[in-house]
């Protein structure tokens, strides 16, 4: 879907480097790049083409719904209707693909929260992550660390040690789908917040979720659904 929507576009909206992943799909659309941090102007942007009777293709990496592009057209066109028609690209989120590079983390039930605090306030952030922490979610942090924000990420994982095991389970995935991509997984008491950056992913485990080793020496980590209880009620 989102492959065909990029080639009947006419136009494509975005920041620099998320037109550059899809560069191999390019057929002579017109490009219209903008700068990190830019994502008002790139989303009202695509919304004037498309008044104007262009077919825009505003990109984003991973799902457009997901801490993207979507909410940001429908928030400017609830305040300054336009009669355009927009559809939103289902697409793989980095906790979706952090998860099943890993195995299965998020077999059961999970919550993903970003850490930046740009456009939220600390003190609201840190209420969701106690409150993922004591309700026992699986725990998908991202924009975990960048230049400026370097205690964010040493503060979250400080408030889920206090409700997870030391050897819970920590994906910590970089660059995913690209070709740098990196997964690796550690007991949380082993993570290093230091290490981590902006391109970073960080899933923590439930107090259930567990890892092993397989026979071709890679470590997997799952979160049960609970067939055990299945299981011990069947024997």
């Amino acid at each position: 879907e989102a492959v065909t929507a990029l080639s009947e576009a006419g136009d494509r909206s975005g920041y620099g480097r998320y037109l550059d992943l899809v560069a191999e799909l390019r057929d002579g659309q017109r490009e219209h790049r903008f700068p990190l941090g830019a994502e008002e102007d790139r989303v009202r942007h695509a919304i004037a083409l498309a008044a104007q009777g262009h077919h825009v293709a505003l990109i984003c990496s991973g799902d457009a719904g997901i801490y993207a592009m979507a909410a940001l057209v429908h928030e400017v066109l609830a305040l300054e209707p336009s009669r355009i028609a927009v559809s939103v690209m289902p697409g793989i989120s980095a906790f979706q693909a952090a998860a099943a590079r890993a195995g299965a983390m998020i077999g059961h039930d999970f919550c993903c929260i970003s850490l930046s605090d740009l456009l939220t306030p600390w003190e609201a952030i840190v209420r969701r992550v106690r409150a993922a922490a004591e309700a026992d979610f699986v725990t998908a942090f991202y924009n975990p660390r960048s230049l400026k924000r370097r205690d964010q990420l040493v503060e979250a994982l400080a408030i889920l040690k206090a409700h997870r095991p030391a050897d819970t389970p920590v994906v910590i995935a970089s660059n995913l789908g690209r070709p740098e991509e990196k997964v690796t997984i550690l007991p949380l008491a082993e993570v290093d917040a230091a290490a981590i950056d902006m391109l970073t992913l960080v899933m923590v485990g439930s107090s259930q979720s567990s890892a092993y080793r397989r026979g071709d020496g890679r470590t997997y980590a799952y979160t049960p659904r609970g067939y055990a209880k299945k299981r011990e009620a069947a024997e």
